[in-house]
């Protein structure tokens, strides 16, 4: 058996013999990592061509982690399906095998429902016309999809195979086992081979792209777009098709693919600077990277049709269980009529439904400066002029579209602007560079392929770079000064506007990647307020790196302590600052008599950022206000925090709580960690409570602070998932079927062996005396010897070569089970995680691993 790290909470585990290619972990892009390190590879059968790739996938037990969608099955299977060839007619992989997916109940669930909504969409006349459709519409659009779908509207069930892991131990088929050990941990076994992934992420860590991008620098313009892919869900070297609207300085994006917040940092952008998105539809490739922007510190503008919207928001709701409600709490949400100019502060959109197996919209932009228009069309995922001339029926018992309609499209797509980007994927679903020929646009950008242009497709438009920029409309207004000085004014919110004209005299700087601007050990002379893009923050002491944004100061505490500074400050992209020289500062903090207020609100802001709900996207100016509302407890050995009053959110600082759910103990928190989250989010039920088993000081902040900051709500979400499936994971030590070996007697021990363990974790769970426990534990010890005794003489008189091997193993155990009731009398309770741990390992592991070894050996001499 064979593993391989892919990326980061990606994992690749083969095992030929028994005919598994698993993909273990796949969040956005997870093929395109396979087709980048070797695993998805082109190949010829029988005169067909095709791919290699997995034919299993395991789930994460979460949907997200730190702030990104875990599991997005849609193109690896699409990619099994089509790319190998295991649906299609008379294909030699089409052999009856289904791709499969295997993990708990919630996610496998999850991924059927989020399949199906990738697929389709919304895929009946009553959900299309509840999203306010107008029926006959409606009627029209239900015709469409049933054509894009062959006639054939089918359940994720009929296409993949969910495997539920129900138990400890599963097997997949032939041989092959999963074995939950933990949280997103698991053991794959197949005879006396096995590995182990671990798809969890450390707090800090993220998914990665397939790709590297290059830096830019980017204008803020009256009216430009700046190209941030021209690729599709296949191309492993660039990002997805997408755009970005820089209007009045202020920066929108058109859909969000995965690995967005990559993109974004390339370009010098955070996302905290990201005023709203536009979105066109609901595939993975436009829609993957949405939960990203949650991580803003504000609600994101959310602009889109109703039907695209709600489209979106079932696939979200089918992925992560976030309701119609919640998405409201995390975007701003602005609906869209079709077929009109609606005006966003000066910005018009004008959104036209367009052919697609899900609802999806095309997008045309315009502005005006001295009564001249100028315009942008962005045409995402459009079906070719020869599919839908393919589809057209006069008869409206079938599916297709009528001939007026096809017109309808073709006039469209082909509305002249100033600029136009296309999709030219070609096949079924995407558009073809062949039907603009005649487009009277200025410029036309051509989009959505992972295939080099043809000589006949460079005729017809142009190629967009990542990060080229084209402007429509240019300005002499100094946007970052501007937000310099709006960034002032929120963090000095006790300073009235004379007193920041003590910072006019500041300059403006623009840095590029890589460049440190305060070094750890150095004492600053000047300070930075950070207004456009990220700085990686470097703490040598504690081995950890964390990234800020726009409106934070860097070296505030050095200058005010006078001391050398603990961090280093480093660019991450490009990234534009105010320098505020240290004497400048210190006027201003001298005046108003700030010295001791700057320094309780920095020290507060320190450790908020060191925790896992406010450090890294938390914006500086969210962490002040923050700051300065937050609320210090100390609770004694025994007490159990009020949970009365209005609700907060408390933060351990130092001390040790431990969180319990009835009398089950759930999580002990260490410094940086946080409760309280149910009554913040709303839940119907408290299901925990927080217990201190040490002096602990915390900090209570208000609830209401929290409601409008997206990237928050999301983490306490996530926290409570994961504590919610720790709870209600309970690792039993029971038998299965799956452990048998099929000789009689030896199963009939192992079951013994089974039951006798299985009374010591009931006994702990029910906290009965040690000594109890110690009784049980020597009664085990009997049964093993006993079990282990039989077993070496049947090896041994039947002459298997591995004897002396499997007796050594077996003296091992003995020699450990001796080892716990010896320190049972010693350490008491604080042996049982380690005991009830060993139990498990070598429970199922011994059964399914090391006992499997002899079984056909014995099985061919007749033992049964």
């Amino acid at each position: 058996m064979e593993k391989r790290k892919i990326t980061n909470g990606v994992f690749w585990v083969e095992e030929p013999k028994a005919g598994f290619y698993i993909l273990c972990g796949c969040p956005a892009d997870s093929i395109k990592h396979l087709i980048k390190r070797g695993m998805v590879v082109p190949k010829e059968k029988k005169g067909v061509q095709y791919e290699t790739g997995p034919n299993a996938i395991l789930l994460s037990d979460v949907p997200i982690q730190n702030g990104m969608f875990s599991n997005l099955a849609e193109f690896p299977v699409l990619q099994m399906l089509y790319r190998q060839g295991m649906i299609i007619p008379g294909h030699p992989n089409n052999t009856g095998a289904r791709p499969m997916l295997i993990g708990l109940e919630d996610q496998v669930h999850a991924q059927s429902g989020y399949i199906y909504r990738g697929n389709y969409g919304l895929s009946t006349i009553e959900e299309i016309v509840d999203a306010g459709t107008p029926r006959d519409l409606a009627v029209q659009m239900m015709r469409m999809k049933k054509r894009f779908a062959f006639d054939n509207i089918r359940e994720s069930e009929e296409l993949i195979e969910f495997r539920v892991i129900d138990r400890e131990v599963i097997e997949l088929r032939d041989g092959m086992y999963v074995r939950r050990k933990g949280i997103n941990v698991y053991e794959f076994m197949y005879e006396e081979t096995s590995t182990t992934v671990d798809l969890n992420l450390p707090a800090h860590e993220m998914y990665t792209p397939p790709y590297t991008l290059d830096y830019h620098c980017i204008n803020r313009e009256l009216f430009s777009v700046i190209h941030t892919g021209e690729g599709d869900g296949w191309d492993e070297s660039r990002p997805c098709m997408a755009s970005i609207i820089s209007y009045k300085g202020k920066l929108y994006l058109i859909d969000a693919g995965p690995n967005v917040i990559g993109s974004l940092t390339a370009l010098g952008i955070g996302v905290n600077e990201i005023e709203g998105i536009f979105h066109t539809h609901a595939h993975d490739d436009h829609f993957a990277g949405l939960p990203t922007l949650i991580r803003s510190s504000h609600r994101i503008n959310y602009y889109a049709t109703p039907l695209v919207r709600r489209s979106v928001v079932r696939k979200i709701e089918a992925l992560t269980g976030i309701t119609e409600a919640q998405f409201k709490k995390y975007f701003l949400v602005h609906d869209l009529d079709f077929d009109r100019w609606n005006d966003i502060d000066g910005l018009e959109v004008m959104p036209v439904l367009s052919p697609h197996p899900v609802e999806t919209s095309i997008l045309y932009f315009r502005t005006a400066v001295d009564g001249e228009y100028r315009s942008y069309a962005h045409l995402a995922d459009i079906a070719s002029f020869k599919v839908l001339g393919g589809m057209v029926t006069e008869d409206r018992k079938k599916s297709g579209i009528s001939a007026e309609y096809f017109e309808q499209v073709k006039e469209s797509y082909t509305i002249p602007v100033d600029l136009k980007k296309i999709d030219i994927g070609g096949g079924y679903i995407h558009g073809m560079a062949e039907d603009f020929v005649r487009d009277r646009s200025k410029k036309l950008v051509l989009s959505h392929t992972a295939l080099p242009l043809s000589d006949a497709q460079k005729e017809i438009g142009s190629s967009a770079g990542f990060g080229t920029e084209d402007v429509l409309f240019s300005s002499d207004r100094d946007f970052p000064l501007e937000s310099a000085r709006r960034y002032l004014k929120l963090f000095f919110e006790y300073a009235d506007a004379i007193d920041l004209e003590l910072f006019e005299s500041c300059h403006l700087l623009l840095f590029p990647p890589g460049q440190i601007l305060l070094r750890s050990g150095s004492r600053a002379a000047e300070l930075y307020l950070l207004t456009s893009g990220l700085v990686e923050v470097i703490n040598p002491a504690k081995g950890n790196t964390d990234t800020i944004g726009a409106g934070c100061l860097l070296g505030e505490w050095s200058i005010l302590n006078k001391k050398p500074s603990e961090y280093t400050f480093r660019t991450k992209s490009y990234a534009r600052a105010l320098r505020i020289p240290g004497r400048v500062f210190r006027a201003f903090i001298t005046k108003h008599s700030l010295f001791e207020r700057s320094k309780e609100r920095y020290e507060k802001r320190r450790f908020l950022g060191t925790t896992r709900v406010f450090g890294d996207t938390v914006s500086c100016e969210i962490q002040n206000r923050i700051a300065g509302e937050m609320q210090s407890f100390s609770f004694g050995r025994g007490e159990r925090p009020e949970s009365g009053g209005k609700p907060l959110l408390y933060i351990l600082e130092s001390g040790s709580i431990e969180l319990y759910s009835k009398d089950r103990l759930v999580e002990t928190l260490e410094g940086g960690d946080f409760f309280g989250e149910e009554r913040i989010l709303k839940t119907p039920a408290t299901m925990f409570e927080a217990r201190v088993t040490k002096r602990a000081k915390v900090f209570g902040i208000p609830g209401e602070l929290l409601i409008n900051i997206p990237i928050v709500q999301l983490k306490l979400f996530e926290r409570l998932k994961r504590r919610v499936k720790r709870l209600k994971t309970r690792f039993g030590i029971e038998w299965s079927d799956e452990y048998g070996v099929r000789i009689r007697q030896i199963d009939l021990q192992h079951k013994e062996l089974f039951t006798r363990a299985g009374e010591i974790l009931i006994a702990t769970e029910k906290k009965a005396p040690v000594s109890s426990i110690q009784k049980l534990l020597i009664a085990l010890l009997k049964t093993a010897n006993s079990h282990f005794k039989y077993e070496e003489t049947l090896l041994k008189n039947n002459g298997y070569p591995g004897a002396e091997d499997h007796s050594e193993i077996h003296s091992g155990i003995i020699r450990e089970l001796e080892n716990f009731s010896s320190r049972l009398r010693t350490e008491k309770r604080t042996v049982f995680p380690e005991l009830l741990d060993f139990l498990r390992e070598w429970l199922v592991r011994h059964t399914l691993t090391v006992d499997r070894k002899y079984i056909r050996f014995l099985r061919e001499k007749g033992v049964t």
